[in-house]
């Protein structure tokens, strides 16, 4: 079937992800003229199978108020987003204590939600007032965020999609971007795509995730740059491009599993540990720093682990292309043993599916 795409639009974004569609969504509530294309469908990249966490637990002091006003928007919109407001709590050894104080020292700052627990005693108790068979050892920073959570991804976006159209925006989907049309100063004119040329009136907004750096090639924008440091010195020729897969899955046991002692759905749990993990049969998993995240899902137990960098140079389609480690279900499993103990034996339960896709992450490791 072919699509008709109009002959100009003031406002193209070219991406139906979360980025893609937000942006549109918020052009057209300005009363802007917007369309959204996107290569195949909404939510077909990351953005359709990743985690689906919202959180304000970030170390750059510029996004403790963007996440802020972001987190707003999921609260406000919660049913059409499928987003459940369960909250977030990241908890760390005594080595991320001073991070996680300055997170909330500024998350108080701007009326953010959240509460601080230090020392292993206070940690532990706090913990095992939600889970009673909390039994992490060697936590000394609780971060508890009040507000956040996690939204279901795909229905998510498809909501996302919904304000968007409800606000004015079209959305095509099945059109392929093959090229950019500049004037004399480097902006875009038109953009050229499998269903013909369009031109441009004011924007082209670019919010296409992992496959950036065909677009990037496109414009003639350079691959490689130079970075200055904060100390003033400058780090020469750096790649543009880093690829990193998010390492995720899923234990097949029921989400309310890891219902709260009020009988509630889990905040979000983010855990950084130093303490030697091992599986329920003793066997040393290892004793380096280690970190995991969980929650519910749909029909499960859903999070994951440290991201795999997989080079500057990556063939991303077809998506999602990437893996896993091989010993990552042992290792997520283990830990969440590890921290609970409703979850002791359930490792042979552990689903090794595509919920975690691949990122494509600047220099100063934006992704």
């Amino acid at each position: 079937m072919s699509v008709e795409l109009p002959a100009s639009v003031d406002y193209l974004v070219i991406g139906a992800g979360v980025h893609g569609l937000s942006t549109a969504r918020s052009l057209a509530e300005r009363g802007e003229e917007v369309l959204v294309i996107d290569k195949s469908s909404i939510g077909s990249g990351a953005s359709g199978i990743a985690c689906g966490v919202v959180r304000n637990n970030y170390y750059q002091p510029a996004m403790a108020e963007l996440m802020a006003a972001c987190v707003e928007m999921w609260e406000a919109d919660a049913e059409a987003l499928n987003y459940h407001s369960s909250g977030y709590i990241a908890l760390g050894p005594e080595s991320q204590r001073g991070d996680l104080e300055e997170v909330f020292e500024r998350q108080q700052r701007i009326g953010y939600n959240s509460e601080l627990h230090t020392g292993e005693a206070e940690v532990m108790a706090h913990m095992k007032t939600l889970y009673p068979d909390w039994r992490a050892p060697g936590l000394t920073v609780c971060l508890h965020e009040h507000v956040g959570g996690f939204a279901f991804n795909m229905e998510s976006m498809h909501g996302l999609a919904d304000l968007g159209r409800a606000a004015g925006a079209s959305i095509i989907e099945g059109v392929e971007v093959t090229g950019f049309v500049r004037d004399g100063s480097g902006a875009v004119t038109s953009v050229q795509t499998s269903a013909g040329e369009i031109s441009i009136g004011k924007e082209v907004v670019v919010a296409v995730g992992p496959w950036i750096a065909g677009m990037w090639e496109m414009l003639e924008l350079p691959d490689r740059l130079d970075v200055r440091q904060p100390d003033g010195s400058v780090t020469e020729d750096l790649p543009m491009w880093t690829y990193w897969y998010l390492q995720e899955g899923e234990l097949g046991v029921p989400p309310e599993t890891l219902d709260t002692a009020a009988g509630n759905p889990s905040p979000v749990l983010h855990v950084d540990s130093d303490a030697p993990l091992h599986d329920d049969e003793g066997t040393l998993i290892t004793d380096e720093p280690w970190g995991v995240y969980f929650k519910p899902d749909r029909t499960s137990v859903q999070g994951g682990a440290a991201p795999l960098q997989l080079g500057n140079d990556f063939e991303v389609d077809p998506y999602p292309t990437g893996t896993v480690d091989d010993d990552f279900g042992h290792m997520w499993s283990a830990s969440l043993s590890h921290c609970l103990e409703r979850f002791e034996g359930t490792s042979s339960k552990f689903i090794d599916t595509r919920s975690g896709g691949v990122g494509a992450f600047t220099v100063d490791n934006f992704p």
